[in-house]
C-alpha cells in the first residue's frame, strides 16, 4: 500500500535527483523508495560484517584474495626501485 510523504529538500538536490531518475527511467518517488529500502534492509541484518558498504562499492569486488602476510610497502618499494633504475 502506497502512502504519501512530504519532504523538504534543497531545490538543487531535487532538480538533480529528478534528472537522475529521468535518465534511469524511474520516478523520483520510486528512486527514493529504493534507496530507503536498501537502508532498512541493511539494518535488518546487522550480522553482515560489511553492511556499511554501499551496493556500488560491493559491485566492484574482484574476488582476489590477498594473503594476510602481504607486505605492500616492500612490493611498492620494489616497484619504485625498478621504475627509477
Amino acid at each position: 500500500m502506497d502512502v504519501k510523504l512530504t519532504l523538504k529538500l534543497d531545490k538543487y538536490v531535487i532538480d538533480k535527483a529528478k534528472e537522475y531518475a529521468s535518465s534511469h527511467k524511474k520516478s523520483l518517488s520510486r528512486l527514493i523508495e529504493s534507496y530507503l529500502k536498501t537502508l532498512v534492509d541493511n539494518e535488518k541484518s546487522p550480522s553482515d560484517a560489511d553492511s556499511d558498504i554501499s551496493p556500488f562499492v560491493k559491485s566492484m569486488q574482484t574476488g582476489v584474495k590477498i594473503p594476510a602476510d602481504y607486505d605492500y610497502k616492500k612490493d611498492y618499494s620494489d616497484y619504485l626501485a625498478e621504475k627509477y633504475k
